[in-house]
């Protein structure tokens, strides 16, 4: 049987009435993609898309080419960030409504509610000037959770869902951030039930740092605390965990000077732009225990996050589809010896471009990422 990669989905490529208010109007995250500029010698800057283009995701042709894609990878699903802030409010629903209604394109799909707040930080400003911070606040209460579930109910029903032990797959970005994440799981269980279902496969992101881990301070540089680290998540009620080894891997590669400077300054991550070499990143992404039948790990392909942050970025330097090849041989050594239904890895991300995250054809590598994907599937099955 063939791992399960499953890649994490971005839906904002297409206008919405708020990022019109706050960024400008048609204000999509293409605009900070094809300004990007190269910031030293050698660097991959703008990122321009190739088969797809600057897409709309509003239009089910797009939708459909990028499920091909997925395909062509290897890919069993996608995972669509879920974007609910509480009492009804969303953000970026459209596109996945509109898979869901229109059963269009027929591929697997998931969840991952992105429950963490929208500040004005998310993006560079550029010339919107607003001072506010926040701008959409997540709000969590036990009346929420019934309307939140009954929203998701008829996806968990859809066919296309994907599954884990029978149940449907439903992940959180923040577990940690849900002020009665257990009581919130029961709920969600309970219901469930009544309305037909086994249950739901709850699966809690993490880093295996202790990245938010409430009451203690980041260990960056230790792999003896992951198997905490993921245990303070099951704790919650959570099944699974999807495990990210970035924030480690960076304080390991940067060494301890470095890192202590950021964090006495307040700037724990890029006061300006930093290099890392891929490979030497990923060397320290992977922990022993991510091969724990409950852990299911990320692959990054990619990172550059200076279309979004500017100067203010860790730059990933020298990822090339080989490499990344690499990484995802990896990934699949650490979970093959799992039951079937584990051996499970979520690709982080299909589609972050902002992030430079991401393995949809670019005008540079075309489908090379997504062979990668392929290629390394292959020598396993």
């Amino acid at each position: 049987m063939k791992p399960r990669i499953i890649g994490l989905y971005l839906p904002q490529y297409h206008p919405i009435p708020e990022n019109d208010e706050w960024w400008g109007k048609g204000f999509t995250e293409w605009m900070n993609v094809a300004k990007a500029k190269p910031l030293f010698r050698g660097h991959y800057q703008p990122r321009i898309p190739a088969d797809l283009g600057f897409y709309d995701l509003r239009l089910p042709e797009v939708r459909e080419q990028q499920a091909q894609l997925a395909r062509e990878a290897g890919l069993e699903g996608f995972c669509y960030y879920h974007y609910w802030f509480g009492n009804g409010r969303q953000l970026l629903e459209r596109p996945f409504n509109e898979v869901l209604t229109s059963g269009k394109p027929n591929f697997p799909f998931c969840l991952c509610w992105a429950n963490h707040d929208w500040t004005n930080k998310t993006w560079q400003k550029g010339n919107n000037f607003r001072r506010d911070s926040m701008i959409m606040k997540m709000e969590y209460d036990k009346e929420d959770y019934v309307r939140h579930f009954n929203y998701v109910l008829p996806a968990f029903r859809d066919p296309r869902y994907i599954t884990v032990d029978g149940k449907p797959l439903f992940a959180v970005w923040a577990p940690h951030h849900i002020p009665d994440a257990r009581e919130f799981i029961d709920l969600w269980q309970r219901l469930a039930r009544e309305n037909g279902l086994p249950g739901i496969h709850f699966v809690g992101h993490t880093d295996n740092a202790g990245k938010g881990l409430p009451g203690q301070a980041a260990d960056y540089y230790s792999a003896d605390k992951a198997k905490e680290y993921y245990q303070a998540v099951l704790d919650l009620g959570f099944d699974a965990v999807m495990s990210s080894g970035y924030r480690r891997a960076v304080a390991l590669l940067q060494g301890k000077t470095r890192m202590m400077w950021r964090m006495l300054s307040g700037k724990t991550f890029a006061p300006t732009y930093s290099k890392m070499d891929y490979s030497r990143l990923m060397a320290n992404y992977y922990v022993p225990e991510d091969a724990g039948e409950n852990i299911y790990p990320t692959l990054l392909p990619q990172w550059d996050r200076t279309p979004r942050a500017g100067k203010n970025s860790e730059i990933v330097v020298d990822s090339t589809p080989d490499r990344f090849q690499d990484t995802v041989e990896r990934a699949i050594e650490l979970i093959k010896q799992k039951e079937p239904e584990h051996q499970l890895l979520f690709l982080k991300a299909w589609n972050e471009w902002g992030e430079g995250d991401y393995v949809e054809p670019d005008q540079k590598f075309g489908h090379g990422y997504i062979k990668a994907i392929r290629n390394a599937i292959d020598k396993f099955e």
